[in-house]
């Protein structure tokens, strides 16, 4: 059966951290980072993250404390024993307006075009609601059918209702629909139990024990065959 739609994470799949903003914020308090080394923790941050008791620790606190603890651990990973509050502070402003997660790698827009030759496409995020502003604002919206906040609905994946929403509003089929995340237990579970097809988005070759279909990046599915399933 032909893949007809590809539905899509955000942050971690087309737009990533703006680590040099992180890195500015640290300066203002008198502490220097890489942002290049911020960017090679982030992977690390994520697998650590991404962990069987995921979705149970996401019932029991909010987003606000799993943004605080993500950027914290970030900095940790680059030698940061104790992160300022007041950059803390400071860049959870900034992602509440604008979201921190907006930088695009070069690549993203040419593959989204190659990709929406071949598939409708669609995104589904866990966001605070500034997702749809955000992806606007860095002109990816065009190549997109629509864009599924968490915050908006009320619910977050692994929760398959989200994918649903998103399959209803498009008018699509789960069996003709595939969708590529970079979590395990957020976005393949996820997207398994709504009976779409899921993809692991895994650059670093770091889930190779995960018993699903792992993809080194978009560009993959977008140069390689037509999705089957």
């Amino acid at each position: 059966m032909l893949i007809r739609a590809l539905l899509l994470d955000a942050g971690g799949t087309i737009v990533f951290p703006n680590y040099r903003r992180i890195a500015d914020e640290l300066a203002r308090d008198s502490v220097r980072v890489d942002p290049a080394a911020l960017a090679r923790a982030d992977a690390a941050v994520r697998l650590e993250i991404d962990t069987p008791d995921l979705v149970s620790r996401m019932a029991h606190s909010t987003d606000e404390e799993r943004w605080f603890r993500y950027v914290e651990n970030l900095g940790a990973h680059c030698g940061i024993e104790s992160f300022p509050m007041a950059a803390l502070r400071r860049l959870k402003a900034y992602h509440d307006l604008h979201n921190l997660w907006e930088d695009v790698p070069s690549d993203v827009p040419g593959i989204l075009d190659r990709l929406a030759r071949r598939y409708r496409l669609g995104v589904v995020s866990n966001a605070n609601g500034t997702v749809r502003a955000k992806l606007a604002r860095l002109g990816l919206t065009a190549r997109l059918e629509l864009v599924v906040d968490s915050h908006e609905e009320g619910i977050e994946k692994p929760d398959p209702r989200l994918f649903e929403l998103a399959l209803s509003r498009m008018g699509i089929a789960a069996e003709t629909t595939a969708y590529v995340g970079d979590m395990y237990h957020i976005d393949v579970v996820g997207a398994r139990a709504a009976g779409l097809l899921p993809l692991l988005l895994d650059p670093h070759c770091l889930h190779a024990d995960k018993p699903c279909t792992r993809v080194a990046s978009l560009a993959e599915i977008a140069d390689g065959p037509v999705l089957t399933r």
